[in-house]
């Protein structure tokens, strides 16, 4: 596998800049599974994350947000949970918002309604540089020959295992690995050295190609976080808002 992602990111690279990571802030934060808590986005927008996930499902001409395919009795809608919180906040006080849909399904249907509830909010989303809200599409996503079926203020995530042209890796936001792919360590003691060597190649390579880089079941405690960030893992999974967002504001790794 991780000569198929070096053969692929070689390609790649020919067309984009370095990246450099900045000082790590809660804007560095992916929250995940926010919707499960009472206060849904709340949570992780007070705490200033950068990225709120969303996995979205469609059921009777909705998208609704849970993460297993049988939804709740209670159903909760992407607009009511996500939509309409995100433009009153967005529109009082802008700030950078990554909006991740996890497509749950068919992506043909999911986003061809997504479409149609994201249109109050084109004013907010970032098909330049000036406006705030950013919309990535994961999970069941199209492939890169059919990024050019959808507007360009879609954007999408990459795992990194089929090829792109360079007008496709555009359209790519960030990229997102599974970390046990990489290591088994789960945050505690010493990252193996030779688990440590693989993680640093493919978020440098990565890098190199210009895109942001986030490892999803990654060691979601102080150890794994620390840790990625010393590596220089740009974006940092956790279901751990509050306790996350604390140990940004104090830490002090570049």
């Amino acid at each position: 596998m991780l000569k198929q992602i070096y053969l692929f990111l070689a390609l790649v690279i020919l067309f984009n800049p370095v990246y450099a990571q900045q000082k790590y802030t809660p804007a560095n934060i992916h929250s995940h599974n926010d919707y499960s808590r009472p206060n849904a986005f709340y949570q992780a927008f007070n705490a200033g994350a950068g990225a709120i996930e969303a996995d979205v499902h469609l059921r009777d001409g909705k998208l609704l947000v849970a993460h297993d395919t049988l939804v709740s009795k209670q159903p909760r809608t992407l607009v009511q949970l996500y939509l309409q919180p995100i433009l009153k906040e967005l529109n009082a006080h802008p700030r950078p918002l990554n909006l991740v849909i996890d497509v749950k399904g068919s992506y043909a249907s999911i986003l061809t309604e997504l479409l149609k509830e994201l249109k109050p909010l084109k004013h907010l989303i970032k098909n330049n540089d000036h406006n705030p809200l950013r919309i990535i599409i994961t999970g069941n996503r199209p492939t890169p020959a059919e990024y050019k079926n959808y507007p360009l203020y879609i954007t999408f995530d990459d795992d990194l295992q089929l090829p792109h042209t360079a007008n496709e890796w555009k359209r790519v936001a960030q990229v997102s690995l599974n970390f046990e792919n990489y290591s088994a360590w789960n945050g505690q003691g010493d990252l193996p050295v030779v688990e440590e060597r693989r993680l640093r190649s493919v978020i440098n390579a990565v890098h190199a190609a210009g895109k942001k880089i986030r490892f999803w079941a990654a060691p979601d405690n102080p150890g794994g976080w620390h840790k990625l960030m010393q590596l220089h893992a740009d974006i940092l999974s956790t279901d751990k808002i509050e306790d996350l967002a604390n140990e940004l504001k104090t830490s002090n790794i570049n």
